[in-house]
């Protein structure tokens, strides 16, 4: 199961290529922005990462609801942020 989850920008490490580092869940990795290039988001926003792209900004608040509700899937949010943990040194 793969799984979208929720994640604050850190910074935008490459705005020319659209990439910004994300924390989910206290692990950070480089993600990529470009779906969102029309509008990128700002540090201290949340978006939503699936497969190392943001697919949507969303606030806070639906931020932390999300996230809630992925940490009662057990095993499905855990594989999901240990396979995020794992690939955390690419982009």
């Amino acid at each position: 199961m793969c799984l979208g989850i929720p994640g604050r920008i850190v910074e935008l490490t490459d705005a020319a290529n659209c990439l910004a580092k994300v924390d989910v869940s206290g692990v950070q990795r480089t993600i990529s922005v470009r779906l969102l290039a029309d509008d990128l988001p700002d540090p201290d926003e949340w978006v939503l990462v699936h497969v190392g792209f943001a697919m949507a900004k969303i606030d806070e608040k639906e931020a932390l609801l999300t996230l809630a509700a992925v940490q009662q899937l057990g095993a499905a949010y855990t594989d999901e942020l240990a396979a995020f943990r794992e690939t955390a040194g690419s982009a």
